[in-house]
């Protein structure tokens, strides 16, 4: 058991720091005086006394974290963080279950926005901020927030960061130290956050729902203040601002912070993804328009492309905010946004599914196979960015893509054995597992998660921890392997 301490300490001290991240909405539940501030006070007290003891009673075993210590620390981190972040739901919703706070806990963290609550108009400030701002705590990761912290307990940080930084980031550091990195990216994070709750408010959002959403919006979350999402606004100016800024946030967040160093835009000229990402964007965006033109889903052309333009941003980088019930459109309209979220979003960004810039690596290796069967004997090496992509990376792309592809299968064919229809068992885990949040069928955006009996909520509860630590983080854990001494 003393071999696991050096992670369980670090686990305890993340948990006694995340009782401070209640903090804030603590201080606004007391300033508007909303209700809901014995909530708080109890979460807070029950989080800091848990990770604190957790903290004192490993304290002996603390070490330097080992590849083997990080992974087992990103896993448990994100399997348990979530029951003290339903704490403050539980307290203020008692007729709440322990599974669907969990569940909604889980969804806030990973950034996946799928709900099972009803009534969100009507809840305390505090409470909807509390929902979204845990969005933005697990957009960037809770991990990479506390290696800027952990290091002054004397914990080291680079193998966690390793271990939960998505994509091809995983192989490289921005600055020298990890901890430089950590505050870079949520510089840059925090920067873009402001300049979203500004636009939001000045392009007519009141003030604390325009708060709200840049959480969820820069954490490309899909928790909203209201029932009926951002379509309770019915304002062009309001999406036009969450469209630009979903794909900011949709862009790598390494390549923002280069830019802002360098004082230029060169970055984003040498970034490989944001091509494709731009393009597929506009591309889904053109072609999603004229198939609901052709269809008559809307009334006219203008309002056929502010609700497809809309839709296909917020399901493609995995926001998951929505101002129309999209399941009234034809469904290969559905299908198509739905599996846009499955790579679009870019490496380092909030998104999920597989990344672009896998996507991208995959799409030059079957053409590379196609040509491959004309000339056999033609040599043509994978070029990403201006260079070749290494046989190894190559093999962790392909690998990773047949477990995501096997993983959808797998817990779809699940949920259908626990009774639910496959429409709404497909898209539910394709949703989940990708961090979107609505499906289609019984999980659309007009509807929430709340029918789903309690072993479907665990199961998408897991599954959207699998898609937020890109799968292979999580199963490492699992494997009888990994406990082996």
């Amino acid at each position: 058991m003393r071999a696991y301490f050096p992670a369980l300490n670090a686990l305890g001290a993340v948990i006694a720091l995340f009782s401070v991240v209640m903090l804030f909405p603590l201080t606004v539940s007391f300033v508007l005086d909303d209700g809901a501030t014995l909530s708080y006070d109890f979460a807070i007290l029950a989080t800091f006394l848990c990770g604190s003891a957790l903290w004192l009673s490993t304290r002996r075993g603390r070490r330097d974290l080992r590849p083997r210590d990080a992974f087992l620390l990103v896993a448990l981190t994100w399997l348990v963080v979530p029951v003290f972040g339903a704490l403050p739901l539980l307290g203020y919703l008692p007729g709440l279950s322990f599974t669907d706070a969990y569940f909604e806990a889980a969804s806030g963290l990973t950034t996946t926005g799928a709900t099972v609550l009803v009534g969100l108009d009507g809840l305390p400030v505090s409470i909807n901020l509390w929902r979204t701002f845990l969005h933005w705590i697990g957009g960037m990761g809770v991990i990479v927030l506390m290696v800027a912290i952990l290091p002054l307990l004397g914990i080291g940080g680079r193998q966690v960061f390793r271990a939960e930084a998505p994509g091809p980031m995983k192989e490289s550091s921005l600055t020298p130290r990890i901890a430089e990195t950590a505050k870079g990216l949520w510089t840059v994070y925090f920067m873009l956050t402001v300049a979203c709750g500004l636009s939001l408010w000045l392009a007519g959002m009141p003030p604390w729902d325009a708060l709200i959403h840049a959480f969820t919006v820069t954490g490309l979350g899909g928790f909203s203040s209201k029932d009926a999402s951002l379509g309770s606004f019915d304002s062009v100016p309001i999406e036009l601002v969450t469209i630009v800024f979903a794909l900011a946030a949709g862009c790598n967040y390494a390549t923002h912070y280069l830019a802002l160093l360098r004082r230029n835009l060169s970055a984003y000229r040498q970034d490989p993804e944001i091509p494709w990402f731009l393009l597929t964007m506009a591309g889904t965006t053109a072609l999603l328009t004229v198939y609901l033109i052709a269809h008559g889903a809307h009334e006219g052309p203008w309002e056929t492309l502010r609700y497809a333009s809309f839709h296909v941003v917020s399901i493609a980088t995995a926001l998951g905010l929505a101002t129309y019930d999209y399941t009234l459109w034809p469904m290969f309209a559905q299908l198509l946004i739905l599996f846009l979220g499955s790579f679009a979003p870019c490496s380092g960004s909030t998104g999920g599914g597989i990344k672009m810039i896998r996507a991208i690596i995959l799409y030059k290796q079957i053409y590379r196979e196609v040509v491959r069967s004309l000339h056999p004997g033609a040599v043509k090496p994978i070029c990403v960015g201006g260079g070749p992509v290494p046989d190894h990376i190559l093999l962790a792309v392909l690998g990773y893509s047949f477990m995501y592809m096997v993983s959808i299968v797998a817990l779809t064919l699940v949920m259908v054995a626990t009774g639910l229809d496959v429409l709404t068992a497909f898209s539910a885990v394709v949703a989940c597992i990708n961090n979107t949040g609505p499906g289609l069928g019984g999980v659309g955006p007009a509807s929430n998660y709340q029918a789903l009996s309690d072993l479907q909520i665990w199961i998408l509860s897991f599954t959207m921890i699998l898609g937020r630590l890109e799968i292979f983080t999580l199963l490492v854990v699992l494997t009888p392997a990994f406990w082996r001494r």
